[in-house]
């Protein structure tokens, strides 16, 4: 694969490296510019969009949803300067995103393009939001104008590397991802961290725990207790059979990043480790801190599905939740929830329609390869008992 023994190199070069005292981040360094530029020129639209922004990149680095206040406030200040601003109105769909808002974020985003159809960023909000609502084909067409606007551009080649992955075209995938990452500037250690956490997790689709391994901590030696990185690696020890590094590792991830589905996984490896008391406790708090947001958008209900059917065994409590999600978004996932959910409610037949809906995007994630193969097993099932009493579906 392209420049791939490259990249390589590079990570093991940044392994041999020494710690030296902690640096600022990329976006607290911004953060800090732009606190400087208002002070300066505190009547100019500009920085205020542009601390707004570093706000944002800021909760990706910590996972801090906090952020997104701190930049929901900070654009409000500029709009009273411009209330119509274009920058402004782009940094504001970008934080619908990062708050899951996708519905009004896609509502934005196309909004925006009207006025301006030759903006790369809010082809790239389009290509988001229409993913995560299961719009694909409108996800590809705005990522594939990204990257005709301006070739090798760096958010036009993640996006696609997103999309060709959940079509099943890994290697596809891997290609983007590395370009993008070569196109990387080396002192944006987060985005760095962030794509090799990427490539990680497409060599573990791929099956290949030793190389996915070698990028996640390519990307904790970037980036120190980067979040995204450690549940890398602790998905890596669990499918190892490695239950207690894996909930050291998940522990050290929702230590950095406290919410309830990095919980749900800790809660998982305890259990996996036979440390069923704490596990019992993990649970609890999860859920709990689950319900707490179950109807926001920003949630954890994917888990809390999960939890209900897959440990606290309460499967009308898990359907009734799919249902209510399905009413937000139709990505693959929440349809695989739903499917599970149907099956473990006995609905194997709605079940296997809906598994079939996201088995035909081509996505290759293994827990949903799992349920699918479950879901056709118990169908299988269903059909040998009714010929034997002589019905048929």
């Amino acid at each position: 694969m392209k420049n791939r023994t490259h990249l390589l190199l590079l990570i093991g070069f940044v392994g041999a490296c020494p710690n030296w005292a902690e640096p600022l981040t990329p976006a607290e360094i911004s953060i800090q510019k732009a606190e400087r530029q208002i002070a300066q020129r505190p009547d100019h639209v500009p920085y205020y969009n542009g601390l707004a922004m570093a706000y944002a990149r800021r909760a990706r680095e910590t996972s801090d949803v906090a952020y997104y206040a701190k930049a929901e406030e900070t654009l409000k200040r500029g709009f009273e300067l411009a209330p119509d601003n274009f920058e402004g109105l782009k940094v504001k769909t970008w934080l619908l995103l990062g708050r899951h808002e996708f519905a009004r974020a896609l509502e934005s985003a196309t909004a925006l393009n009207k006025r301006n159809p030759d903006d790369i960023t809010v082809y790239g909000y389009l290509a988001d939001a229409n993913a995560e609502q299961g719009n694909y084909k409108a996800a590809v067409a705005a990522a594939q104008w990204m990257l005709n606007l301006r070739p090798g551009n760096i958010a036009g080649l993640t996006r696609a590397a997103y999309l060709r992955e959940l079509h099943g075209d890994i290697a596809g995938a891997f290609d983007l991802m590395l370009m993008a990452y070569d196109a990387t500037a080396y002192q944006e250690a987060e985005d760095r961290a962030w794509l090799l956490t990427q490539v990680a997790h497409l060599y573990f689709v791929n099956g290949d725990l030793e190389k996915s391994e070698k990028y996640a901590r390519g990307a904790l030696e970037i980036f120190p207790n980067y979040h995204y990185a450690l549940g890398a690696l602790a998905e890596v020890r669990l499918q190892q059979n490695r239950n207690d590094e894996a909930a050291e590792l998940f522990q050290r991830r929702y230590a950095a990043a406290p919410h309830a589905e990095n919980l749900f996984s800790l809660a998982e490896a305890l259990e996996r480790s036979g440390r069923h008391e704490e596990a019992a406790k993990a649970f609890k708090e999860f859920e709990e801190k689950s319900l707490l947001e179950s109807r926001i958008a920003d949630n954890s209900n994917h888990e809390l599905i999960a939890y209900y059917l897959d440990y606290a065994k309460k499967p009308a409590d898990a359907l009734k939740l799919a249902e209510a999600e399905l009413t937000r978004r139709h990505d693959v996932y929440t349809l695989a929830c739903y499917a599970w959910s149907l099956a473990a409610n006995g609905e194997t037949a709605r079940a296997e329609v809906e598994m079939k809906k996201v088995l035909a995007v081509g996505v290759r994630d293994p827990k949903i390869l799992r349920r699918a193969q479950m879901i056709a097993a118990m169908r299988a099932g269903a059909r040998g008992a009714d010929g034997r009493n002589g019905n048929s579906f």
